[in-house]
């Protein structure tokens, strides 16, 4: 386990894990831990014993519960601030869509503003029952910029997106399945080992199908002209010219788990 600024990063087995460690204010973020998250992911995005990230709060009362606003006047008080924070914020999220390997945001209680936005970049989703969810960005005066809309139109579809910001509601577990915000909801107690057991499952498979799927669902989510189709085509020949594939049919005709190396 290693700590940077209220931020947790732990590597275990082919799972990295990110924590956002700021329970007594339910895990509201500041600009260092925005700073620290970025070096994190770039850590797990170059270890190649990494092949799944999990992204979850401390606490148990809060996923991630927006921006700090106790920082606001120190962080976000002028337009340099404002522009300094929202370059900060942007590079996270940057590196956070075009991540290399799955991410799964596992929520357990608050997940608001920011956290709503950052689990929204996460591939996946998983929730427990009480769970709640909003985007009070209207109800603070806040601007919203399109690519962090556009995430939600390419999850959840353009009416429910409107829905969320317009209203700035909270919601519960129930709708945010129904709107798709969630991929899942499970009981408080079974969250963990759930999203444990995925983890492994995805962590077990070949990581150069993986990577392909991966890179293709960015590339998709392109407009047409920035679309970098060759290096996906590349990537899926490499699955075919690999190791793994030889594995993958070798162990199906023996009636055996795979064992994938990524080669």
């Amino acid at each position: 386990m290693t700590a940077t600024d209220k931020m947790l990063a732990r590597k275990a087995g082919r799972v990295g894990t990110m924590i956002f460690n700021n329970p007594e204010r339910h895990n509201a973020v500041s600009l260092k831990m925005w700073e620290a998250a970025t070096s994190i992911l770039e850590d797990f995005a170059r270890d190649d014993d990494v092949r799944v990230v999990v992204i979850t709060g401390a606490g148990g009362k809060a996923f991630v519960s927006g921006a700090d606003i106790s920082k606001f006047e120190s962080e976000r008080a002028t337009q340099e601030a404002v522009a300094h924070y929202g370059a900060i914020s942007a590079r996270f999220h940057t590196t956070l869509c075009d991540f290399p390997k799955p991410t799964l945001a596992q929520i357990q209680g608050y997940c608001i503003g920011g956290g709503l936005n950052l689990a929204i970049a996460c591939d996946l989703r998983f929730c427990s029952e009480g769970s709640r969810f909003a985007l009070p960005a209207a109800k603070l005066g806040l601007g919203y910029g399109h690519k962090g809309l556009q995430r939600f139109v390419h999850t959840i579809g353009p009416a429910h997106t409107k829905d969320i910001f317009f209203s700035a509601r909270q919601f519960g577990a129930g709708e945010a399945l129904a709107m798709g915000v969630v991929n899942k909801v499970l009981p408080e107690a079974d969250l963990a080992a759930f999203v444990a057991d995925y983890t492994n499952t995805i962590a077990n498979n070949a990581p150069l199908t993986v990577a392909a799927i991966k890179q293709a669902a960015i590339e998709t989510l392109k407009p047409e002209a920035e679309r970098n189709l060759k290096l996906v085509e590349e990537m899926v020949a490499r699955c075919f010219a690999s190791h793994d594939y030889i594995e993958g049919r070798t162990a199906f005709t023996q009636k055996r788990k795979p064992v994938f190396t990524g080669r």
